[in-house]
């Protein structure tokens, strides 16, 4: 320790050191007491507060170390660099305590990040810096002449600031002829001189008597003061004043009015003139006359000023009485001040945490509070309290020390800031109360993941979009704050149809929005689910997942395909109408499918032209061609309908088939309608390409020649691949109504060649008088054509696959009349190769119609194969499951499940020529025979 407190420091130290260990649990961790002089400059040392407390000095830098005065008086600094304590105002003693001995100043040090206080104590010694000094200079005393020996005649004392040895210590009196000194102690520890009369006064001989009195301390060096005391000698007065008592004790309240009495004093004289006695104060300080004024005449003590316990708690005021004749008394006036409730506490905020962690452990410092009261007793007893239903407490650490500490969890999603209301109540009546409120606000943990508006997302979008259209927006909110509850966006990676994710959709990872990277194609994807991931920016990043159910939607982007009739490149199908048929024979029906699905695949039927519009109709749901009156010999043989198909979309799509009708009874009348007309664009065809082959030949010799080749070889082998795959070759095989007379098929042909000089163009025509369909077959001469045509027939039936099971109906939705048909296995020994490559050596039998024409429907299985099994019954009638042979009552179904008839066909060849039953007669076999006929 420094300066005069080191010995007494180091007396102390063991015990202030056992209470600094003892309050550390509490963060307030002790006291510790330095002792100066007073009066030291500016910057003066006072102790080393680091050394002594066994900090780092670092420690009084990183705490943010301060000093801590209740009363805001700044006596003593701190020096940070050094952990000095030092002098910042210089310090009078006299002015701080005035005349208490024991003189102090009281002062905190503060630490943060963790919050410390210590308590210094600084005694404050007296130095001899004040002299005694007199009230006043001259003192003029009245004595009578008759005043008995051992009279006492009071002197107004000196004054001397000081305490201890320093303050006023001893007077003499110069000369000492007739008075000499009487000093005394007072009840305050003040001295009382008096001059006692110990040589009789004689007027006659010496009126006045010059005395000096004076007053000398205790310090070193020694100081004094002088009065000079002029004694008037008075002639005729025996008795002096007395007060009634020696010392008057009374009490007065704080903050009394103006004009209360205090108390009274009263002195009595022997002498005659006793009512002459006047009262005054004696050495009165200026308090006492700011507050207190006494009546001459009476002897009453009256308030004339505000008095405060606070300032002032007891009062000793000297009352002289004075009589005519000069004699005086003396008597003590002790005024006690009775404390009144009448200062409320006063809370100060030493440290406080403005914001704290909502993750912060109970128990968490967030203030330390002082509170102070300047009254007394219980009017000074304070408790301090907070608002209840908050997650915080206060309690106390020290006297007046209040720490304000977490008590549960926080919460900031909860409660983002709290005003927190500190109550300070004494314990007067009525009590004082005062109210500090403290803001803080709960700084944000990352400690909740994004949460999406919706569980799931489901969206639609229409094929064929456009790229970069915008699907839809997800939204995650977050319920953090600040960087925490910035939410970005993301893909979860995946693959999709072998691509990855990223090629369909990506995100907008700050709005969430989800756009296409690519158009869509219902028929390819309907639907697909992702998921996406909301990511906040905390550290660690917190996620979440949602699913999104992404639904294509269908447009009408496809036009119907016609699956029957099969529209051949090589021949002219003709549906044959019979004259006799009634209304609603059914010619033929057209099947169509639509790839698109829902009202874009729904189909309908219409008639756009015909030959004769009032003979068939088409229906509309189903497409079936029937007559709507009968039909005459006035009608026309040749008859061409054309039917759109179109679906329901919007806008709608359409799709139109050409169909060749024939009305006739047999196949000649038809014949030469159809066969010319081939021929003649067959020929005008190979017409044009040989003279384009012969002028590219001449203009490009041999480059032209070899690109020729190969175009050729390429269109050869497209033809039979479109034979083989799309059935748009497919050999059209009539199909001839059985007449049984007696269980057998009965073997009646008629040939007709036909021979020109162009052996190009001629025909061998073999026509089947009984049949409803007539089949006009182009058949070249030469044997290198016949033997190709064989070839390829025979891969066709090498190549055959089994029907596609999808393609069922139930036997009461097919369309149509139908009937039990012959599978092909069945058929006997009969059904070998399918006919139509040149003259057959016997006429086909029903069994071998049906397998070509299961082949037929086999192709048309397989080209429409992919469209999936959105085409049934509930989108319309779904014709693709039956072929049938108009005007037959046989149905070929791919259901290789249905069952054939018990009766199959034996072959023609089995049939002895004598059981061959004759052709019934018709209208047109009837006619008698013409020369082209016999030959």
């Amino acid at each position: 320790m420094e300066s005069g407190g080191k010995g007494w420091l180091h007396g102390s130290l063991l015990f202030y050191i056992v209470c600094a260990l003892a309050l550390f649990s509490s963060r307030v961790t002790g006291q510790i007491r330095y002792s100066i002089p007073e009066e030291m400059s500016v910057g003066s040392f006072v102790g080393n507060i680091a050394s002594d407390l066994g900090l780092e000095p670092k420690r009084l830098i990183s705490g943010k170390a301060r000093v801590f005065t209740s009363d805001s008086s700044e006596y003593i600094g701190l020096d940070k660099e050094n952990g000095h304590l030092i002098v910042k105002n210089k310090i009078d003693r006299e002015e701080l305590c005035g005349e208490i001995s024991a003189c102090s100043v009281s002062f905190d040090v503060i630490f943060d990040n963790p919050m410390e206080l210590y308590r210094v104590t600084v005694d404050i010694q007296d130095i001899n810096d004040n002299s005694p000094v007199f009230p006043k200079s001259k003192i003029e005393q009245e004595i009578s002449e008759l005043a008995v020996l051992g009279a006492r005649f009071p002197l107004e004392s000196a004054i001397d600031p000081d305490v201890g040895v320093n303050t006023l210590q001893k007077y003499t009196l110069q000369p000492t002829d007739h008075f000499k000194l009487n000093v005394q102690n007072g009840a305050g520890g003040n001295k009382n001189v008096e001059m006692v009369l110990h040589s009789p006064l004689d007027r006659e001989k010496k009126k006045h008597h010059n005395l000096v009195l004076t007053a000398f301390d205790g310090g070193k060096p020694q100081r004094s003061a002088t009065v000079q005391i002029n004694i008037i000698v008075l002639d005729v007065n025996d008795n002096a004043p007395a007060f009634s008592q020696s010392s008057y004790k009374t009490s007065v309240v704080e903050n009394a009015p103006k004009s209360t009495i205090v108390t009274k004093v009263s002195a009595t004289d022997a002498d005659e003139s006793s009512h002459g006695i006047q009262y005054y104060f004696e050495h009165a300080t200026s308090a006492v006359k700011a507050l207190f004024s006494i009546d001459a005449d009476s002897g009453e003590v009256k308030v004339i000023g505000d008095i405060d316990y606070e300032k002032h708690k007891q009062f000793t005021v000297k009352v002289k009485a004075k009589d005519h004749g000069g004699l005086t008394d003396s008597s003590e006036i002790i005024i006690d001040v009775i404390d009144v409730n009448d200062n409320t506490p006063k809370i100060t905020i030493m440290s406080f945490s403005s914001a704290v962690s909502e993750d912060a452990a109970p128990g968490t410092v967030i203030a330390m509070i002082n509170v102070q009261d300047l009254d007394s007793g219980d009017n000074s007893k304070i408790t301090c309290s907070i608002d209840l239903n908050s997650p915080f407490k206060i309690v106390s650490s020290l006297t007046n020390y209040y720490n304000l500490v977490t008590e549960s969890e926080l919460d900031r999603e909860q409660t983002a800031e709290y005003n927190i209301t500190i109550t300070a109540v004494d314990g007067g009546n009525p009590p004082l109360s005062s109210k500090e409120i403290l803001n803080l606000k709960i700084s944000d943990v990352n400690d909740h993941a994004p949460q999406f508006e919706q569980e799931s997302y489901k969206a639609f979008i229409a094929e064929n979009n456009p790229q970069s259209t915008t699907i839809l927006t997800v939204k995650a909110e977050d319920m953090d704050w600040g960087p925490n509850a910035k939410v970005s966006y993301f893909l979860i990676d995946g693959d999709l149809n072998g691509a990855p994710l990223a090629s369909y959709i990506s995100i907008n990872s700050e709005t969430g929005v989800i756009y296409a990277e690519k158009s869509f194609d219902y028929e390819q994807l309907k639907s697909f689910k992702m998921q996406v991931k909301a990511q906040d920016g905390g550290s660690p990043p917190l996620s979440n997942n949602v699913t999104l159910n992404i639904i294509i939607q269908d447009q009408n982007d496809n036009a119907p395909q016609v699956l029957y009739p099969v529209q051949t490149g090589g021949s002219v199908v003709a549906e044959i109408v019979p004259r006799a048929a009634d209304v609603g024979y059914l010619v033929t029906k057209v099947v169509a499918v639509d790839v698109d699905s829902g009202q874009n695949a729904w189909l309908s039927y219409k008639l756009q032209k015909a030959t004769d519009r009032a003979l068939f109709e088409v229906g509309l749901q189903n497409g079936e061609i029937r007559t709507v009156r009968q039909v005459t010999d006035k009608d026309a043989v040749k008859q061409k309908l054309t039917v759109v198909v179109e679906d329901n979309g919007q806008p709608s799509r359409s799709a139109v088939v050409s169909i060749n009708v024939a009305v006739a009874d047999s196949f000649p009348e038809v014949l030469s309608e159809f066969t010319d007309f081939t021929h003649e664009k067959q020929y005008n065809d190979n017409l044009t390409f040989y003279l384009v082959l012969a002028l590219a030949v001449v203009s490009l010799l041999f480059i032209v020649s070899v690109i020729s080749i190969i175009s050729v070889k390429i269109y050869r082998w497209r033809q039979n691949k479109l034979f083989y795959k799309s059935g748009a070759n497919l050999p059209v095989i009539p199909y001839y109504p059985p007449v049984y007379a007696d269980g057998t098929l009965q073997h009646v042909y008629n040939y007709e060649m036909c021979g020109t000089t162009d052996s190009r163009m001629s025909d061998m025509k073999f026509v089947r008088p009984y049949s409803q369909n007539t089949l006009v077959s182009q058949s070249r001469l030469g044997t290198v054509q016949r033997e190709k045509k064989e070839q390829e027939v025979d891969d066709l039936t090498l190549e055959q696959k089994p029907p596609n099971s999808d393609w069922r109906f139930p036997p009461n939705q097919r369309p149509g009349p139908s009937g039990a048909g012959v599978r092909p296995d069945e058929a006997g020994a009969g059904a070998g190769v399918i006919a139509g490559t040149g003259p057959w050596p016997n006429p086909p039998t029903e069994a071998e119609q049906l397998q070509a024409l299961m082949a037929a429907a086999n192709e048309v299985s397989e080209a429409t194969a992919t469209l999936g099994p959105r085409y049934n019954p509930q989108y319309g009638p779904d014709y693709r499951q039956n072929v049938y042979i108009p005007g037959s009552t046989a149905t070929l179904t791919a259901n290789p499940q249905q069952q054939v008839p018990q009766q199959a066909l034996p072959p023609p060849q089995a049939l002895p020529p004598a059981e061959v039953p004759k052709a019934a007669q018709t209208p047109a076999s009837k006619k008698k025979p013409t020369k082209k006929d016999k030959k």
